[in-house]
């Protein structure tokens, strides 16, 4: 496969370069609500009212409701005074926003208050959230925002809650389950998560021994209360063998019908429960292809015991529904059964659900597309998602990488010769961290370009994105990738950025415990040679005071990279610079 970026490291001494087109005595100090974490994210903005500096307030609104706004100030005024924009109460005919602005690279997961701007004048709430009945769904929120602050409207992909579900649960009643009172309290927590009703949710409960009894069809409750009261007592049914396979193909022929109150249409749902391996095994294919073509999704719920475990495990598993990792629970013993009870109904109420739009915004007249990190997406897999004015587009969940990994994060898109390509990273990919750079086919569809994987665990790698089209041809020339944990030599917090061009990479460094390349923006050209710049935050350095390094641009291309600090210089390459620049102390 063709590698679009591939490494090689160099170091050089060079003669000191100071500073310029950077005033560092004569900064502009803005304050805020420190309660409120006034200053968490910043942006500059111009419109025909002048220059702005949007500071980002995620935690405005507390202590009632934390729903984040942001704050304009003035920039070339004598009046520093910040004008809170109240953004919240600015309602549209979608929803009510709650927003806060930040730079685009900033990655999602350094706060759970974090909110971000993506790409203005789109403005996002990661923490937008609405119930459905017991549980809350964490979908997020971006709207339109215009040049003069103004909600124009706004957007999000969120799960509707769970309508009508059928769901019957099959319980092994074998005199081998004790104690019961487990199982009566495991049904009577569960079915308290779900909103029974004609039109919601209706349970039915059949249990099993050597034979089969309907203890409760699925309309014979029309609240939860009441079914709740009903299952405190709940008999045992007992029963010298365990013929699960009988009982589930009962569930699936009996239970589901409509005399029994089972509505056409409706999602069908099984909860199997059960301490050991059943006598009639040789059925389960039979039985299993059986629901399967009645389209009964199942969970399978093992409780622990000391006979033929791994047999046992692989029986329940093979009862579960795929991806079995979703649908299968496995259990100490019966009073064990109370911890997965928050889990399993969370997975039920999200299986009638489908993600929609709140209100999809106006296509823009510059055909651009806004690419919005999921960070929580499948599980905590992560994703990213696409919003184009020919439509969404919306991977599924194993497009990027195997399912059983870790949380997709920073997101942004890169223009060159060969095409738009897409960059994401995953900086908790098996513990090191990757970069996955992409392109969609013509069907839309995710084809894999190239994966940069990071090199320590913990580093973070990927954790911050930019892009950088240093001669200003449209055409990006370098990838810059955060990895602000990566442990140096002191065994500190050092932080390294990678700078990846076509065919090779720099790796950056900076002093012990600085946390270098926690933030990346590229940024205009300050030293007015024709190049755009690049300038790194490393929060930690200078104890505790943070730092900004800045790179200028080079014709090569490249980045120019000087390290100055108290007449101490150092080149990493000779078309990389880098300028030091303190904040002024106190």
């Amino acid at each position: 496969m063709f590698n679009l970026f591939s490494p090689i490291v160099f170091t050089v001494p060079l003669a000191c370069v100071l500073s310029f087109n950077v005033d560092q005595k004569n900064g502009l100090s803005f304050s805020g609500p420190l309660e409120d974490l006034f200053g968490y994210t910043v942006q500059q903005f111009e419109n025909s009212e002048g220059k702005w500096v949007l500071i980002g307030s995620p935690l405005s609104g507390q202590p009632a409701k934390r729903t984040g706004d942001v704050y304009k100030c003035p920039v070339g005024n004598r009046d520093n005074t910040c004008i809170k924009l109240e953004l919240p109460s600015k309602k549209t005919l979608c929803v009510s926003v709650c927003l806060c602005l930040s730079n685009h690279s900033q990655p999602l997961s350094l706060s759970l208050f974090a909110c971000m701007c993506v790409l203005f004048p789109q403005a996002c709430g990661p923490q937008y959230g609405y119930m459905c009945g017991e549980q809350q769904f964490i979908s997020g929120v971006c709207a339109n925002v215009s040049s003069s602050f103004q909600v124009l409207n706004s957007f999000s992909r969120y799960q509707e809650c769970g309508k009508e579900m059928d769901v019957v649960i099959v319980l092994d009643g074998s005199n081998s389950i004790y104690p019961w009172s487990g199982i009566q309290e495991f049904l009577h927590n569960f079915t308290g998560r779900l909103e029974i009703g004609p039109k919601l949710t209706q349970v039915g409960i059949v249990s099993y021994g050597q034979n089969v009894t309907h203890n409760v069809n699925l309309s014979q409750f029309d609240n939860t209360p009441a079914l709740q009261e009903f299952v405190k007592d709940l008999p045992q049914h007992t029963g010298t063998k365990t013929m699960t396979f009988l009982g589930i193909d009962t569930a699936r022929k009996e239970a589901f019908r409509p005399e029994r109150g089972a509505r056409s249409g409706v999602k069908k749902v099984m909860v199997i429960v059960t301490d050991g391996e059943s006598h009639d095994y040789y059925n389960l294919k039979k039985v299993i292809d059986a629901c399967d073509d009645d389209n009964i999704e199942r969970f399978g719920i093992a409780v622990g015991t000391r006979y033929f475990v791994q047999k046992f495990i692989k029986e329940i598993q093979n009862i579960s529904s795929d991806p079995v990792q979703d649908h299968f629970f496995n259990v100490a013993d019966e009073l064990a059964l109370l911890s997965i009870v928050e889990t399993l109904g969370s997975r039920i109420l999200a299986l009638e659900g489908k993600h929609v739009n709140i209100c999809v915004p106006a296509p823009k007249a510059s055909q651009e597309s806004v690419l919005l990190g999921a960070v929580g997406a499948y599980e905590w897999n992560g994703t990213v998602v696409m919003y184009t004015p020919g439509g969404d587009v919306v991977p599924g969940k194993d497009d990027f990488y195997d399912p059983k990994k870790e949380a997709q994060n920073e997101r942004l898109s890169a223009s060159t010769r060969k095409g738009e390509l897409y960059i994401t990273g995953a900086p908790r990919y098996n513990h090191t961290g990757r970069v996955v750079v992409y392109r969609l086919d013509e069907n839309n569809n995710i084809v894999i370009s190239q994966i940069l994987k990071g090199e320590q665990i913990g580093s973070y790698f990927g954790s911050v994105l930019q892009t950088v089209d240093v001669d200003n041809d449209s055409y990006t020339d370098l990838l810059l990738v955060g990895a602000p944990m990566y442990m140096g030599s002191e065994k500190d917090e050092q932080g390294r950025v990678y700078v990846y061009k076509l065919s090779k990479v720099q790796k950056t460094r900076s002093p012990c415990g600085a946390r270098f390349g926690t933030a990346i923006a590229a940024v205009t050209d300050l030293n007015l040679d024709g190049y755009h710049d690049v300038a790194i935050g490393a929060p930690f350095e200078n104890d505790h005071r943070g730092a900004v390094y800045i790179y200028h641009g080079d014709k090569n291309p490249s980045l120019c990279f000087f390290l100055t600090l108290f007449s101490l210089c150092l080149l990493i390459s000779s078309k990389l610079c880098l300028i030091l620049l303190y904040p002024r102390p106190g």
